[in-house]
């Protein structure tokens, strides 16, 4: 019983937290902000579904979700200042 309430507890920081740092990429200004709290809201949902007994699902989250996509958008955002220049 005092696990559950524990992983409630996690569960509820982490959703909180989730929500704020969507917040904090849509409406900040500056892109590269925006990427990164794109990307720990991808690696917390990852954590979540750890703690959901899914770790498949938060392994391939981990890596695609919060790795591999927050590469690809700073690999076009580097593009696209180089092409500003």
């Amino acid at each position: 019983m005092n696990n559950q309430i524990l992983f409630v507890g996690i569960a509820i920081v982490i959703g909180i937290v989730s929500i704020v740092l969507s917040f904090v990429a849509i409406h900040n200004k500056k892109l590269s902000i925006a990427i990164i709290a794109a990307g720990v809201v991808s690696l917390f949902a990852s954590v979540l579904y750890l703690l959901m007994a899914a770790p498949d699902v938060a392994m391939t989250e981990a890596s695609i979700g919060s790795g591999l996509s927050t590469l690809i958008f700073f690999y076009v955002l580097n593009k696209i200042k180089r092409s500003d220049a």
